[in-house]
């Protein structure tokens, strides 16, 4: 591992050779590859000004919950852009899965799935990772194997299997008489299980199981990408999948084996935020792709391919969380927050592309 204070130590050494023109350029490449963690800072260092209650602790676990339950979601779909390419079924899949989720964890009589007998809370979580992980690893496997067999572009099969998933769930929610009406009544077992308080703090402040969940998530996607053959040839291909395949690498295998893991991250999404929301409706989802795709650009994953960490993700995660919830502290209208969510999306692939054009 490279010494950081030795490499501060070269970059000084390097910049006192520099002459005047390329101390400028030293100075305005830094800021604008970094222009969008500067805004950031000084929007957080802002909110934190205009509204006290922004670095209380109880705003504090909020932004550590609201990570949580959306760091699975960025993790998976970060693979996919390793891959150059992109997952916009995502949200489409946290909705049906957590439905499915759901309509196995509601209490006798709420139930939709009507021929369901009665079974311990703990069945049904049981049922419930299994079933959320088999839809999600399904759609998952239909998108890489339409992206890797035929070519296609992922934005075209996702856009496609979003439209198919989103029909599905539709027609979920139509079934035995419930007629689109949302999904609730769960179980105290799968509340529990999910939201229930792993640490409390002080006060009503307190931090959710689900939390943890997404740590073990974290750690195993971290394993899986750095220290795992799987991991190391998703690189590769994303870096160059011709140069990838003539090195040994199954670059069918690998593509279809990024977007079926990124499925069951989708699904185990699912399974968080039915307990999470409580009621679950046709437009739960809606939009998280949108969510997690510009996490995984502001924490380093790049759109070129063959770049990105974990850390990066989750870093990228809280940052997003943050300003969010920033935005609903300082009172920003709804709407105005789908326009700087779009604006930090242009923004941060912009951003992402000059870094790789000044590198060329």
């Amino acid at each position: 591992m490279a010494n950081p204070i030795k490499s501060i130590q070269r970059t000084a050494a390097d910049y006192k050779l520099m002459d005047k023109k390329d101390k400028k350029r030293f100075w305005t490449d830094g800021i604008l590859n970094n222009a969008l963690y500067i805004i950031m800072a000084i929007f957080i260092i802002y909110t934190a000004i205009a509204n006290k209650n922004f670095l209380k602790i109880g705003s504090i676990t909020n932004i550590i919950s609201q990570v949580a339950a959306y760091l699975p979601i960025a993790l998976g779909i970060g693979g996919c852009i390793v891959l150059t390419g992109t997952d916009l079924s995502a949200g489409r899949v946290v909705g049906l899965t957590a439905a499915v989720s759901v309509a196995l964890q509601q209490v006798v009589g709420r139930r939709i799935l009507t021929f369901l007998p009665e079974y311990p809370g703990w069945v049904g979580i049981l049922l419930g990772l299994v079933a959320v992980i088999i839809v999600g690893g399904i759609i998952g496997l239909i998108n890489g194997f339409f992206v890797a067999k035929y070519k296609l572009h992922p934005f075209i099969v996702t856009l496609a299997t979003q439209l198919i998933t989103y029909g599905f769930i539709t027609m979920f929610f139509m079934m035995n008489g419930n007629n689109g009406q949302p999904l609730s009544g769960l179980t105290d077992t799968y509340n529990n299980f999910i939201t229930g308080k792993m640490i409390s703090i002080t006060g009503n402040a307190s931090l959710p199981w689900y939390v943890l969940y997404a740590v073990v998530l974290a750690v195993m996607m971290w394993f899986i990408w750095n220290k795992t053959t799987f991991g190391k040839n998703m690189f590769a291909v994303g870096s160059n999948a011709e140069a990838a395949n003539v090195s040994g690498v199954n670059v069918f295998k690998t593509t279809v084996m990024v977007h079926t893991l990124a499925g069951i991250m989708y699904g185990l999404t699912g399974f968080i935020e039915g307990s999470r929301i409580g009621s679950i409706t046709t437009s739960t989802g809606l939009n998280y792709e949108c969510d997690a795709i510009a996490a995984c650009v502001i924490g380093g994953v790049s759109f070129v391919g063959g770049t990105g960490k974990i850390s990066g993700i989750i870093l990228g995660v809280f940052i997003l969380r943050i300003i969010f919830v920033a935005l609903t502290m300082l009172g920003i209208d709804p709407s105005m927050q789908y326009i700087i969510k779009g604006l930090i999306i242009l923004v941060a692939c912009s951003l992402d592309m000059r870094k790789y054009l000044v590198r060329k």
